[in-house]
């Protein structure tokens, strides 16, 4: 059983949900994708739903509007290279970081701790988004999708990310929006704080059984202690 406040030095925060607001874009990707395709758009409800898992099963969801169904494998490539395509262009034209996640992340800063993002976005999109957005300054390590063998709920980005701060994993916390980053933490040993806000697939975050659960990310601080 945890006690709080939590002993961290390292604070590890997911992207899309938790951090930024990145559906309108997704959506307006996904969109031109599917005109592409002369195919009708979605609204932005169902994207908010597919969110998570990374961009090839988001570009499936949006193909088949369903969560896990396959579409044609030629039709899959034409859409993927699309959406790539088309989100490249355009990856911070509507995002915006949620309420408090500046304030937030100013303060954990001044408090000591060593912040990383830990996000399943490849990082072609990953790090123009955080500059655009002036994010990337805060977090002395990014990990997307893409930088390591596998990602979320794998424990595999959260322990290298303790090893590249040299931390036990005890002392490390992630923080998100999800079902995939409560597993990840679980699986990591480590403890996790999730947003009410953000995508989960429209399911309430406090079923998947976080530790702790935050309306803003500015209500994180409180809930830590730097481990000296």
């Amino acid at each position: 059983m945890l006690t709080f406040p939590l002993s961290v030095k390292m604070v590890m925060i997911d992207l899309d949900g938790t951090l930024i607001d990145t559906v309108p874009d997704l959506a307006a990707a996904a969109n031109r994708m599917l005109a592409d395709l002369g195919r009708a758009p979605w609204d932005e409800k169902h994207y908010r739903a597919w969110i998570g898992n990374g961009v090839p099963r988001f570009v499936k969801r949006a193909l088949t509007g369903e969560m896990q169904a396959e579409p044609d494998a030629a039709l899959n490539e034409r859409a993927l290279a699309s959406f790539r395509r088309h989100y490249g262009e355009a990856v911070s034209d509507l995002s915006r970081p949620y309420p408090g996640v500046v304030e937030a992340l100013e303060k954990l800063t001044a408090q000591g701790y060593s912040l990383a993002c830990i996000t399943n976005k490849a990082e072609a999109f990953t790090i123009p988004l955080l500059k655009n957005l002036g994010l990337c300054k805060y977090f002395k390590l990014v990990l997307s999708g893409d930088s390591l063998p596998k990602q979320k709920p794998d424990p595999l980005p959260l322990q290298h990310a303790c090893r590249h701060f040299g931390i036990d994993t005890a002392h490390g916390v992630l923080v998100g929006d999800s079902s995939n980053d409560v597993h990840a933490a679980r699986s990591a040993g480590m403890p996790v704080i999730c947003v009410t806000y953000g995508y989960n697939h429209g399911h309430d975050i406090r079923q998947s059984l976080p530790d702790a659960v935050v309306d803003s990310l500015t209500d994180v601080p409180q809930y830590l202690r730097f481990y000296a």
